[in-house]
């Protein structure tokens, strides 16, 4: 099975992967974030660098989906080649980051790739403020992370619940993450297991 993580920039999703991982005993495949040679220039200079950063994530994220479709096990993913179409690419497309002609580019590039991948068996969304994304963003220090505009955050979150409500045609898992604390409530953790558990097989229903 193919398992996936959404969500905004410090929603939790690579916290949740882990923990899952752990507990069903799934491979994690996480984001390429901290060996992105493209991540700190973008965001310096979001206009210059956008189309280069959202290529290298566009390859990088397909070769992992193609890596996931070889797997004779579970994975678990951290953020998907969906989200970083329909989401990322979208934002900064409307940011007017990108010119008409790398976004064609890029769009034709991605629609070739999904021809020959199928979407996750389930997608669990990490839906949260922007006051949350803040705190969390905040407590885990990335330096480049911290220029990060309150308006950014904002147009994700709409495109975001754009995306997976509007766009998204695979089986999606909505998890409020405002309303839970995953990593040091066992409790909140607990449910989030029995949802998955009675979404995939059929417990608890």
């Amino acid at each position: 099975m193919h398992i996936a993580i959404a969500g905004n920039i410090g929603s939790g999703k690579s916290t949740l992967t882990r923990m899952l991982a752990r507990h069903y005993g799934w491979e994690p495949h996480y984001e390429a974030v901290e060996h992105n040679p493209y991540l700190e220039d973008y965001y310096r200079d979001i206009h210059r660098w956008s189309f280069n950063l959202e290529v290298f994530f566009l390859k990088e994220r397909f070769r992992d989906l193609l890596s996931i479709a070889q797997a004779d096990h579970t994975v678990i993913q951290d953020r998907t080649i969906y989200e970083g179409v329909y989401v990322f690419m979208q934002n900064n497309k409307a940011m007017g980051n990108l010119s008409d002609r790398d976004y064609a580019t890029y769009m034709e590039l991605f629609e070739q790739m999904m021809s020959m991948v199928r979407v996750p068996d389930l997608m669990i969304y990490l839906r949260a403020s922007v006051p949350h994304l803040v705190g969390n963003i905040q407590k885990r220090g990335r330096e480049y992370e911290q220029s990060i505009k309150l308006e950014y955050l904002e147009n994700l979150n709409r495109r975001y619940d754009d995306f997976i409500y509007n766009m998204y045609k695979g089986r999606v898992m909505t998890v409020n993450k405002d309303e839970l604390d995953f990593l040091n409530q066992p409790k909140d953790f607990a449910q989030i297991v029995d949802r998955i558990d009675s979404t995939l097989f059929g417990l608890f229903s």
